[in-house]
C-alpha cells in the first residue's frame, strides 16, 4: 500500500535484485583498487637515502679536517725546531743537528774479537783508535765510520757512545755511535766540545757564543745560547752548571748558569786546571799561588769557585791532565818528582797538611779513568795502556805500561769511561 495517496507503491512484484557477486569478480575489484592506491606516489617525512649520504659527507670532512690539522702541526713544530737550530748557529759552517734518522740500509754492524777467545762487544773500560774500541783486557771492537776520536764516552743506557773528534780545519763535530753501527752527526764544524761525565749534556764553542743542550734519543735538545769573551771555551760540567774558561793564557774560570742568565765576568782568577768533582759536589782543581808556583785546592762552587782547602806538597805540571777516584780520596796527577816527570798519586784527605806525592806510573795523556776507588787506567805518551792498583803504588810498586793489543800503526787510542 502506497503512504500517499494516489501514488502507486515501489514495491512491487518485479524481479528480486541479485546481491551475490562471484568470487573471481569480487577478487579482480580488489586488485584493481589496490594497484590503483600503489601508483598514487606519496611523498616521505624523511629521505635514508639523503641523510646516509649527507651523514657520510660529513664524517668524511671531519676526518680531512683532522689531517690536514695534524699535518700542520707537525710541520710547524718541526719548522720551529730547524728554526731554533738555525737561531742556535748564525753563521756558515756552522754545527749541524741530526733530526731525522739516517738510511739504516747496508749500514756495517761492528764487530768484536779478543785473541783466543770469542768475539763480545761488551768492554768494561775501552780504548777508541779512529775505529776501534780496544778495552782494558786485550778485548777490541771495531767501529765504522767514525775518524779519530779525541773524547770519547758511553751513553746512559749503554747503547752506544758519544763521540767528540780531533781538530781539523772544519772544526771538531760530535757523534752518536750506537751498539748496531748506526752513526749520528749531532755537531759538525764546532768549537771546543766537552761532555758532562753522565754523557746526557753537551757545551760547545760556535763562533762568537757558548751553547749548552741536552742529549736525548740521538739528539740535541734545548739548547741555551750566550754570548762569550774571544777565546773563552768551555772545560766541564758541574752539575747543570758549564765551566768555562775566558781565556786560556791566564788563569781563572766562570761558572755559567744558562738557566741564571748571560755569562758574567770571572771571579775567580785563581784556578789553573781542574781534576773532578767530590762526591760532596765539591771540585778539585790546581791554583796559581807565587810567581811560578801552583798547589791542589779543594773549591766550592757554590761560592765563587772559593779555595776551601789547599796543599801544596806535589810539584805539579800544568798540562791539567788528572782523575779523582770514586770515592773522593786518591787524585792521580801528572808532576815531578826530583826532574823527573811522572803521574802522581795524591791523597786528597791529607790535603791540608801538604802530604806527599808517591810516583804511580809514567805520565798521563789524555782521560783518566777510575773503575773503582783502588783501581785506574790511564794511556801513556806512546800509547800504551797503564793500569794503576793503588795498593801497588803506595807499597812502591808504580805501575807498568802495556802495548794495546791489535791496534793499527798509527792510531792513536783514546780511553773510554767504563759502564
Amino acid at each position: 500500500m502506497s503512504a500517499f495517496p494516489g501514488e502507486p507503491d515501489n514495491l512491487t512484484d518485479g524481479p528480486p535484485r541479485s546481491y551475490q557477486v562471484p568470487p573471481d569478480e569480487l577478487e579482480g575489484a580488489v586488485r584493481e583498487t589496490l594497484s590503483h592506491q600503489v601508483a598514487v606516489a606519496r611523498p616521505l617525512g624523511v629521505d635514508p637515502a639523503g641523510q646516509a649520504i649527507r651523514r657520510a659527507n660529513r664524517i668524511r670532512r671531519r676526518r680531512t679536517a683532522a689531517g690536514l690539522a695534524v699535518a700542520a702541526v707537525a710541520t710547524v713544530l718541526l719548522s720551529a725546531g730547524m728554526a731554533q737550530l738555525g737561531a742556535e748557529t748564525g753563521r756558515d759552517g756552522a754545527p749541524i743537528v741530526v733530526i731525522g734518522d739516517p738510511d739504516l740500509s747496508g749500514r756495517p754492524f761492528p764487530t768484536a774479537s779478543v785473541p783466543g777467545t770469542d768475539p763480545s762487544p761488551r768492554p768494561s773500560a775501552a780504548l777508541l783508535g779512529s775505529e776501534t774500541l780496544v778495552s782494558a783486557e786485550g778485548r777490541r771492537l771495531v767501529l765504522p765510520d767514525v775518524g779519530p776520536a779525541d773524547r770519547v764516552q758511553l751513553l746512559p743506557d749503554g747503547g752506544g757512545w758519544l763521540v767528540v773528534s780531533t781538530q781539523t780545519t772544519a772544526g771538531r763535530s760530535l757523534r752518536v755511535v750506537q751498539n748496531d753501527g748506526l752513526v749520528q752527526v749531532l755537531l759538525a764544524g764546532a768549537g771546543p766540545i766537552v761532555l758532562a761525565p753522565d754523557s746526557r749534556q753537551v757545551a760547545w764553542r760556535d763562533g762568537g757564543d757558548l751553547l749548552m743542550a741536552g742529549v736525548v734519543g740521538g739528539q740535541l735538545i734545548g739548547a741555551a745560547r750566550t754570548a762569550a769573551p774571544a777565546g773563552a771555551v768551555p772545560v766541564g760540567f758541574v752539575g747543570d752548571s758549564v765551566l768555562v774558561r775566558p781565556d786560556p793564557a791566564d788563569a781563572g774560570h766562570i761558572l755559567w748558569r744558562p738557566g741564571a742568565g748571560p755569562l758574567t765576568e770571572a771571579v775567580d782568577r785563581k784556578t789553573v786546571n781542574f781534576y773532578g768533582g767530590l762526591p760532596d759536589g765539591r771540585l778539585v782543581g790546581q791554583i796559581s799561588t807565587d810567581p811560578g808556583r801552583t798547589c791542589l785546592a779543594v773549591l766550592d762552587p757554590n761560592r765563587h769557585l772559593t779555595p776551601v782547602e789547599t796543599g801544596c806538597g806535589p810539584d805539579l805540571s800544568q798540562d791539567g791532565v788528572g782523575g779523582i777516584s770514586t770515592d773522593g780520596r786518591w787524585l792521580l796527577v801528572n808532576g815531578r818528582i826530583g826532574k823527573a816527570s811522572q803521574a802522581l798519586l795524591v791523597d786528597l784527605r791529607q790535603l791540608g797538611s801538604n802530604p806527599a806525592a808517591v810516583s804511580a806510573g809514567p805520565p798521563m795523556t789524555g782521560a783518566v779513568i777510575w773503575t773503582d776507588g783502588s783501581h785506574a787506567a790511564y794511556l801513556d805518551a806512546a800509547g800504551k795502556l797503564v793500569r794503576v792498583d793503588v795498593g801497588r803504588v803506595r807499597g812502591g810498586q808504580p805501575a807498568s805500561p802495556t802495548a794495546v793489543p791489535d791496534v793499527p800503526a798509527g792510531d792513536r787510542p783514546v780511553l773510554v769511561a767504563p759502564f
